[in-house]
């Protein structure tokens, strides 16, 4: 391969660096650019390990819309809207609120994507070599107090008319998970199709090293811009500038100031979410558990626990919150888990386009510039399927599933 052939990701998140892989696999000469090292910043280093095969509705809903007010954080929820930050919210949340009464059809264009989230995740790992950072074991819902039973047949329900299979969970667990949160009624899911990975960025570690063996070069640089120069698009970072007739923006919620000048408007929003870890912790089940009461999710990773939660809408500069992290351990010793007041804590931000669908596609144009943004809490879980659709538009084949309905355009 030639010049042409050269290849710029900007990006070293999981989505990065699995377009990286997939690019070095085909013969593609990489440089993968990041500030940090592969899998060290934003969503993908805090990401709590679930790869959601069931999540394929996007979030925005008529049902959300009218029971908001529930999910505030100042009524203990997951939910908080800085005030400040209420006039800059107002637009994302119109079209978020647009995109509710448009679920079903946007359900269609996610749902094949996320579904064979797991066996893409399984192949791709035994290429690489690492097949034991994941584990198949599915995922459990559990509802806790009076109302349980009602929400979890009307969960199992709702899954059944989407077509995820569900079952029933083991009297034992069940026993287990309530005598721990100390509550006389419990009921509960499994979910066998889900599945969850040992160390978030130890995943985007070995795919990035597997890229490297194939040629891909890993540069350490913040991308602060791109334009069009003649045939290539030139790159100026905080350490210099290059150009490449070919770039992949993947910068997660830096992403929008990066493709503006090329007629992409993206509203981004950076949602961010906390995550604590409990080191040495035992686990109930070597599977992810949805406390869905609580909004929390808590994954068996390697020598710990991680529990995440919160959609955090005060933007991509602000300190973090030091509420949330406490507000989530002690909702985890109620739940009956050891976790003490000195436990590590990490905030991040994860980036959401309104319509709650991911943004892949081209920019109009001449330019070879690619993007694949905007996967919100599903970064993870479609890596290896976004990965192959991106792969598939760079070389010029028909990719696997139709993009359009991700194009970036949609919102021009």
């Amino acid at each position: 391969m030639g010049e042409q052939d050269r290849v710029a990701v900007i990006g070293a998140g999981i989505i990065g660096c699995a377009i990286a892989f997939g690019l070095a696999r085909e013969g593609w000469r990489v440089l993968l650019a990041d500030p940090e090292e592969p899998g060290a910043g934003g969503a993908s280093f805090g990401n709590v390990g679930h790869i959601a095969a069931e999540l394929i509705e996007p979030l925005p809903s008529p049902a959300l819309l009218l029971g908001f007010w529930r999910e505030l954080f100042v009524l203990g929820g997951p939910v908080d809207i800085p005030w400040h930050r209420l006039p800059e919210v107002a637009l994302w949340a119109r079209r978020f609120a647009a995109a509710a009464f448009h679920r079903r059809a946007n359900t269609q264009h996610l749902a094949p994507l996320v579904r064979p989230a797991s066996a893409a995740w399984e192949r791709l790992l035994r290429e690489v070599g690492t097949p034991g950072l994941l584990r198949r074991n599915g995922h459990y819902q559990f509802w806790l107090g009076a109302p349980a039973g009602r929400r979890s047949r009307a969960e199992a329900y709702k899954m059944a008319t989407l077509g995820i299979p569900t079952a029933p969970v083991a009297a034992e667990l069940l026993r287990a998970v309530a005598s721990a949160a100390g509550s006389q009624t419990i009921a509960g899911l499994k979910f066998p199709d889900s599945s969850h990975v040992l160390d978030p960025r130890a995943v985007c570690e070995v795919l990035a090293r597997a890229a490297v063996e194939r040629g891909t070069t890993v540069h350490r640089a913040r991308v602060r811009s791109l334009a069009l120069r003649g045939d290539e698009i030139e790159v100026l970072t905080d350490t210099g500038t290059f150009t490449a007739p070919t770039v992949i923006v993947c910068a997660g919620a830096w992403s929008a100031p990066l493709l503006a000048p090329f007629g992409l408007r993206a509203p981004l929003e950076a949602v961010r979410g906390y995550h604590v870890e409990l080191p040495g912790h035992a686990a109930l089940v070597d599977a992810p558990i949805i406390y869905m009461d609580r909004s929390i999710l808590v994954t068996p990773m390697a020598s710990r626990l991680r529990a995440s939660s919160y959609m955090e809408f005060s933007g991509l500069e602000a300190p973090p919150d030091p509420r949330k992290p406490a507000r989530l351990r002690a909702n985890l010793r109620r739940l009956g888990y050891r976790c003490e007041s000195e436990n590590s804590s990490w905030v991040g931000p994860r980036p959401i386009l309104p319509d709650y669908l991911p943004g892949i596609g081209r920019a109009p144009g001449a330019a070879r510039l690619f993007y694949a943004i905007g996967h919100q809490h599903l970064g993870l879980t479609l890596a290896p399927v976004t990965a192959d659709l991106v792969v598939a538009l760079v070389s010029g084949r028909e990719p696997a599933h139709d993009v359009t309905p991700f194009d970036l355009r949609r919102f021009n």
